[in-house]
């Protein structure tokens, strides 16, 4: 077997990995030298890339309950059980991708619950973030700060995507600062990993851990294509097995953050299963890989009105190829309330094309502007407690603005209003009364909240 003399032998090399990194859309650049040859590097890329990449600490309250009883929101209400807290640090990453607005991305498990957040810039800068929105359905977070000397990452396109595109992923694992990890993707499309509830991941090699939550993921341009959010540690450490947002996701998440302050879903009225072999064949999709079928349709939704049936299968969706139920449901969840989504169905032996426009959920709700001028910015619902034969059991919150009069009042999507100034609150009429709100109970999830201002 020939062998290549040493200096021919680091010739090919280097060759060999700028042809790489060429074929990749990169110009190979070359710092460092063995001898008279020089070698590529990344170095070039990231020194554009990692002054837009941010470290993430939060200090959060957290409940301590000592008896099960205090789980209870019952309990709570009527011996107003006081609850002890402690502080607590959290570490994550972050990448800036608007230096004009100072906005800077992240997931939401990172500042969850946060009583305040601070973000650290490469240049040892400490500055307090705003929190403008979050989605805990992607595990999304937008945060703003001061935009003064910043520098951003620009988006690139997810989609195209494919598995063996080298990567880069950069963040603080374990609070050590501007760790870069690189590596390919390993595959698209993950699903099923109960992370997140809506899942696409890009799954990659290159290593994510603990604090890199957040942090992004470049192509070899140092263009943004993901936030890295999870890994598989079955042990506890990395194995190679990473997950991010894709990054198309990231940036409609945060679109609607910054048009609504939040996402809220619209809803179209399907239950689909994952379409497996036997379905197929029996359906007579013999070629089939992909596709979701259709269990039910919910009544006079907009996929009933579309002419969608149970039996039906889901192949493209706007021209997107159906992987699994997963999939669909994602991009279903994805769709801003309005948007019209095309569907490629089988049925029958025969290929079909429908439409419909997502609806709004809350299209049944009140405004809260036609109540009273106290509650502008929110819509409001009577709600039933059917523990106790149709009782009203007071007023359930839909769709906040932020920032209006009453996201300030403390309220948010999903709350249920039972008291306003010492008055039970059990009807829409009721609320016309109020020109101001000085103290206000409402249940959050298993929580029972008190604001007052006096």
């Amino acid at each position: 077997m020939a062998v290549l003399p040493r200096f021919t032998h680091r010739l090919f090399v280097w060759l060999l990995s700028s042809l790489v990194l060429c074929a990749a859309g990169v110009q190979a650049a070359l710092p460092t030298q063995i001898g008279t040859q020089p070698l590529p590097s990344l170095a070039p890329m990231l020194d554009r890339v990692t002054p837009a990449v941010v470290n993430i600490s939060t200090d959060t309250r957290t409940r301590l309950r000592n008896h099960s009883l205090l789980n209870d929101p019952f309990f709570r209400w009527f011996f107003e059980q006081p609850r002890r807290q402690r502080k607590r640090q959290s570490l994550g990453s972050g990448v800036i991708v608007d230096a004009a607005n100072g906005y800077v991305l992240t997931n939401q498990h990172v500042i969850d619950d946060a009583e305040e957040i601070r973000v650290t810039l490469k240049d040892g800068r400490h500055l307090t973030a705003t929190l403008l929105g979050a989605d805990p359905e992607t595990d999304v977070a937008l945060l703003q700060i001061p935009a003064e000397r910043l520098q951003a990452i620009s988006f690139a396109d997810s989609n195209p995507l494919r598995v063996g595109d080298f990567v880069v992923a950069i963040g603080s694992p374990f609070g050590l600062q501007q760790t870069v990890t690189s590596g390919i993707v390993s595959a698209l499309g993950r699903s099923g990993l109960g992370i997140e509830g809506y899942e696409h991941f890009i799954q990659t090699d290159a290593s994510i851990n603990p604090g890199n939550s957040g942090g992004p993921l470049v192509n070899l341009r140092g263009e943004l294509i993901g936030i890295n959010t999870a890994i598989l540690a079955p042990n506890g450490g990395n194995v190679g097995i990473g997950f991010a947002i894709p990054s198309n996701r990231a940036q409609s998440i945060m679109r609607q953050i910054v048009d609504y302050g939040g996402v809220s879903r619209g809803i179209f009225g399907i239950k689909v299963q994952d379409l497996n072999a036997d379905l197929a064949q029996a359906l007579g999709l013999q070629q089939q890989t992909g596709g979701a079928m259709v269990n039910a349709v919910e009544a006079d939704s907009p996929a009933d009105g579309a002419g969608l049936q149970a039996g039906d299968v889901v192949l493209q969706i706007n021209r997107h190829q159906v992987q699994s139920a997963a999939d669909l449901l994602t991009q279903l969840g994805l769709a801003r309330i309005g948007d019209q989504v095309t569907l490629q169905i089988y049925r029958d032996g025969s290929t079909h094309t429908l439409a419909a426009n997502i609806a709004d959920p809350f299209a049944s709700y009140t405004a809260g502007e036609q109540l009273s001028d106290v509650f502008q910015g929110a819509v409001f619902k009577a709600v039933t407690d059917q523990s106790r034969l149709g009782e009203n059991a007071g007023i359930r919150v839909g769709r906040v603005a932020q920032d209006s009069r009453a996201w300030r009042l403390g309220l948010r999507m999903d709350d249920v209003i039972f008291e306003i100034n010492r008055q039970r609150i059990k009807t829409l009429p009721q609320l016309r009364q109020y020109t101001a709100v000085w103290h206000l109970r409402l249940r959050r999830g298993e929580q029972l909240l008190t604001f007052s201002s006096r």
